[in-house]
């Protein structure tokens, strides 16, 4: 039997807080070994599900742009300014007069980060990258980066952000790769 993600994350919990009982137990502290056994973790003893839903109806065709395998961009019309992910009112002019761009998906690397300690809800990833690239427009993007060997990954090297779909939930979203890829 397959177990679902959602019933895999009730097990981690499980597990989880039984050993927490124990090591507060022990030590008197929520204080354990992350998963590599590296690093000291607090773990926190209240537990804090958090799902929300917001409107993104005046931002919508940004979605409908990853169905079609693009990135947008807003920029407004009054100042030029571009912002990403999408605004639909430009907070420096105060304007509701925007432009849909699409990203070249062309950039710059300017810094990443290993991630190596996730959150429960990114456990079951292998270590990843995130990373923030200036783009050609003139902007900034958040994404993971996906690299085959992160020891080749190096500030200035040249990125291309792509749509592809985030498995195992199955939805779209973006992260940049290598533009040697």
């Amino acid at each position: 039997m397959v177990m679902s993600l959602e019933a895999k994350y009730e097990e981690f919990w499980r597990q989880s807080i039984k050993q927490l009982n124990e090591v507060v137990k022990a030590t008197g502290l929520p204080i354990a070994p992350d998963e590599k056994g590296q690093y000291s973790l607090w773990y926190d003893v209240r537990e804090l599900r958090l799902r929300f839903s917001i409107s993104v109806e005046r931002i919508k065709k940004f979605f409908d742009g990853l169905r079609e395998g693009k990135v947008y961009a807003t920029r407004c019309r009054r100042c030029g300014r571009y912002y990403f992910p999408p605004q639909a009112d430009c907070p420096y002019c105060k304007t509701s007069d925007m432009d849909w761009v699409e990203i070249s998906g062309e950039g710059e690397l300017l810094t990443y980060t290993v991630i190596n300690t996730k959150p429960l809800t990114y456990s079951h990833y292998p270590d990843y990258i995130v990373a923030i690239a200036r783009m050609r427009e003139g902007f900034n993007v958040l994404a993971w980066l996906r690299a085959d060997d992160p020891k080749k990954v190096r500030v200035g090297m040249r990125v291309k952000l792509k749509v592809v779909k985030r498995e195992p939930e199955g939805y779209l979203t973006y992260e940049f790769v290598p533009a040697e890829q």
